[in-house]
């Protein structure tokens, strides 16, 4: 079974950048029909989807974060990242790891995102 585990400092000051690293176990993230994406919620709000690493190393960013938004890859410790730069109190967010899966369908590719991690807070105040 595959796993994932959230890492990195809980509080970010503002302007700063945020930093976090999902630990994946159970599979390799080079592994084919697979992704790794970062989602976070606000507390109060939806989920918000961030951006993604395939297993190529190819990343997509959601268009309203995209400036801000980096993820990165170690495949030596089988690790995925994200970096969040200028960063506002708006940041604070409960951020999510996730692998992405993708199954052949009828006219194009159907994804789920089935295995998350369990999430960890993070606070951007000063």
């Amino acid at each position: 079974q595959v796993q994932l585990q959230e890492s990195g400092p809980g509080l970010v000051k503002p302007s700063q950048t945020l930093s976090l690293t999902c630990t994946v176990s159970g599979g390799s993230i080079t592994t084919s029909y697979y992704a790794w994406s970062w989602i976070r919620q606000p507390p109060g709000k939806g989920l918000e989807w961030m951006g993604v690493i395939h297993n190529d190393g190819s990343t997509y960013y959601s268009p309203s974060l995209k400036s801000r938004t980096s993820i990165s890859r170690d495949t030596s410790k089988n690790q995925f990242s994200l970096q969040l730069s200028s960063v506002t109190p708006e940041d604070t967010a409960v951020y999510y790891c996730a692998r992405e899966s993708y199954y052949s369908g009828s006219y194009y590719w159907d994804r789920y995102l089935e295995v998350w991690g369990q999430g960890t807070l993070v606070t951007v105040s000063s």
